[in-house]
């Protein structure tokens, strides 16, 4: 793999980043004989393999510079891009959610320009796969590219299909939307999953939301969480420790949930209630059901 972790020296044909003043970054593969052009002047790839990380280092200007390790957030901002990714806010939160760990197969609908992918590829391993499917052959093309850039390509299989037309796998341990209209592919993502799998979804606005969540109880899903990632930085200056003047807030809404087998002869409307498999509508509609005529008659 390209994006390497691990060592504690730079070596050639690994990836590294050089971050410089206003933390102006340059991600890049070291390759022995080239160079690095900046506005900050030029840096040698020689003159950084064998390098300890951390170290300072120097352009032929003399400006300064910090050779490191990219991190995972490091890598999605730095994906060239013809989509809106994904903030590392929210992806940290969908894996964590999601459980996503080595060995797991993983639907995602909405490659776009991979930065979600390439957490997703990062965090499956080499025992892993994702099937990432998309409508836009562009959009692909440069997510692969992208992919094949840091070394994680082969852990990803990715596939230009209408969801609508459903999945091509089934039993998988996760699948996540990133889809104009979700609520539409309920059926399809319910046949995909295994039971009790991991469904994820992430959507601009609460009209989505409202309509993701009708859909989801539809089809027996329960364990339905909705939620927004706000990240706030503060100023690492323990004389003048304060919130920095900006957040990073509303990007989305996060909509989890899990296929269940609900048997109709053997309901329980609390535990429904409880893990958001039913609402208030049905739970209005069951309570109806259990009334006599005159019960109903005096409600009205």
């Amino acid at each position: 793999m390209v994006w390497n972790s691990k060592g504690s020296i730079a070596q050639a044909g690994d990836m590294v980043q050089l971050v410089g003043l206003s933390f102006k970054s340059f991600i890049f593969v070291l390759e022995s004989g080239k160079e690095l052009h900046t506005h900050r002047g030029v840096i040698k790839h020689d003159d950084l393999i064998g390098v300890a990380w951390g170290t300072q280092v120097f352009s032929h200007m003399g400006s300064l510079f910090f050779l490191l390790q990219p991190s995972l957030p490091d890598m999605i901002k730095n994906t060239p891009r013809a989509t809106q990714i994904l903030y590392p806010k929210d992806i940290g939160h969908i894996m964590i959610t999601m459980g996503i760990g080595p060995g797991m197969r993983m639907i995602e609908a909405g490659t776009g320009s991979g930065g979600l992918t390439t957490a997703l590829a990062y965090a499956v391993g080499e025992t892993g796969k994702i099937y990432s499917y998309d409508l836009s052959e562009d959009h692909q093309k440069k997510a692969i590219k992208n992919l094949e850039r840091i070394g994680l390509s082969d852990r990803i299989e990715f596939k230009i299909k209408d969801i609508a037309k459903g999945f091509d796998e089934t039993e998988v341990d996760a699948l996540f939307l990133d889809v104009a209209s979700p609520f539409d592919y309920i059926a399809q993502v319910r046949a995909a999953l295994k039971p009790g799998g991991y469904f994820g979804c992430i959507v601009p606005t609460s009209n989505q939301v409202m309509s993701l969540l009708n859909a989801l109880r539809q089809n027996e899903f329960a364990f339905i969480d909705v939620c927004e990632v706000s990240l706030r930085y503060y100023k690492p200056e323990p004389t003048r420790f304060r919130p920095t003047d900006r957040m990073v807030a509303h990007t989305g809404y996060l909509i989890y949930a899990r296929p269940v087998t609900i048997d109709r002869n053997h309901i329980d409307e609390k535990l429904l209630k409880e893990t958001g498999a039913i609402g208030l509508a049905e739970i209005e509609e069951m309570e109806k059901e259990t009334l006599g005529p005159d019960d109903l008659e005096s409600i009205e």
